[in-house]
Order: structure tokens, then sequence, then C-alpha cells
């Protein structure tokens, strides 16, 4: 098993760190605040689970998750990033980061700005597209007929190898949406943004609504994939 670390232990930071102590990984969380923050975190996790800085978690990780909001990306560490394989799960909300003119003007992709950051790091996306409580409830073991699909994006083949991995270890089956350029297909406001994951009776419920999710399989979400225009 791996160690995962955590820049960023939110609602999908703290669900990625229980699926992955779950699964027999190890956990280093962060976030801006500090190690104190994260003391009950930690204790629900057990003793696969310790805090530290966003440097050290960086450092600890044999994959990263950033799970900031977008507008701090640029404070995520690069130098301990080097040539790691960086989990993304980010998002666009310009009410919350203000305007961004590569994405409004669509010359960038949000983990795009984050691989520009992060040069030497291979960057891949994934888990933006779902509520934290359909993340949390909807993993399947491999071969169950229930298995859910997350898509994923990334320019480095081994990287998306090292994610998809992950994302069995915790319960799901990959799509890969293609390099970074095409992510922007299950960003913020298309098809495959959160209503897949959504059980169509309870499409007034917050994708933060516990038991609300339903499986999405493989083809349904490279439909959704396929429907986004820009």
């Amino acid at each position: 098993m791996s160690t995962i670390g955590l820049i960023g232990s939110g609602l999908i930071g703290g669900t990625v760190a229980r699926l992955a102590v779950a699964a027999g990984h190890d956990v280093v969380l962060s976030n801006r605040r500090g190690p104190d923050t994260l003391a009950d975190l930690v204790a629900e996790l057990g003793p696969r689970a310790r805090a530290a800085t966003p440097a050290e978690a960086a450092e600890a990780g044999d994959i990263v998750v950033v799970t900031v909001p977008l507008k701090a990306y640029q404070q995520v560490p690069v130098e301990p990033l080097r040539g790691k394989t960086v989990i993304d799960t980010n998002n666009y909300y310009p009410e919350r980061d203000g305007q961004i003119a590569e994405l409004d003007d669509q010359s960038a992709t949000v983990s795009g700005l984050l691989q520009a950051h992060l040069p030497e790091s291979h960057v891949v996306k994934a888990f933006n597209n779902i509520g934290f409580a359909h993340l949390a409830e909807l993993g399947r073991p491999s071969g169950d007929p229930e298995r859910s699909v997350l898509a994923i994006a990334g320019d480095d083949d081994a990287a998306k190898a090292t994610a998809t991995a992950f994302l069995d270890s915790i319960g799901y089956d990959a799509v890969d949406a293609g390099p970074l350029s095409e992510s922007w297909r299950f960003e913020r406001d298309t098809p495959a943004y959160g209503t897949p994951y959504l059980d169509p009776t309870a499409q007034d419920a917050s994708f933060g609504t516990p038991g609300t999710g339903q499986q999405v399989t493989a083809e349904t979400l490279r439909g959704k994939l396929a429907e986004a225009v820009r």
C-alpha cells in the first residue's frame, strides 16, 4: 500500500482520507490552518493517519492529493512534489476564487493551471465531479456489478496508471478522459459534473446529501463527457 499525502483536508480531502485508510493506505493530512486543527480527523482515522504541514504532506506522499480552493493553488509547495503523481480535485468558482482570465477565455483548464505551477510533477485530475457524500457511499470492491466510475485526465500515462490503481483500491474504476487539455469535459457546469452520481429521483438534493447517490457506469460517464461543449 501507499502513503497518500493530502494538501487540504476538507470535505473531499477528508473523504478521500477515510477511503484510503479503509483500503489500507497511510495518510498524511494537512491544511492551511496547521496540524493541530486536524486532531479530531486524525483521531477518527486512527494509527494510519497523522497531521503535518502541506510541505511535509507533499514530501511524505507517494501520491499527493491537492484539494484546496483554486484561488490557493499557487501556495501548493513545488519542490517536494517534483516527480510525483499529484491528483487535483479542484474546480473553478469565480464567486470564491475571483476571476481567472485563462479560465474565463478557455485558454487553460483548472488542472492545467496546477500543472503549470508544478512543471516537474505529473498532475491527474480526479474527484472534482462527485460530491463528498456520494464519493463516500458509492465505492464498491473490484468486480462488483454496482461499481461506479470516476473520470481522470492527465498528460502522463504512468501517472494516470498510478491514479487508476489508487481509485481501484478505494472502490472505483476510472474512465480516461484524455490529456489535461480535455479535462474541461468534467469541470463545473458540464454534463459529467455532479448530476450523474445523483439519484434522478432526488434531483433537488444537494450533491452532499448522504443516501442520494447512484451508480455511474463507464458507458454513462463516457456519454456525459462526449456531450460537453464549449
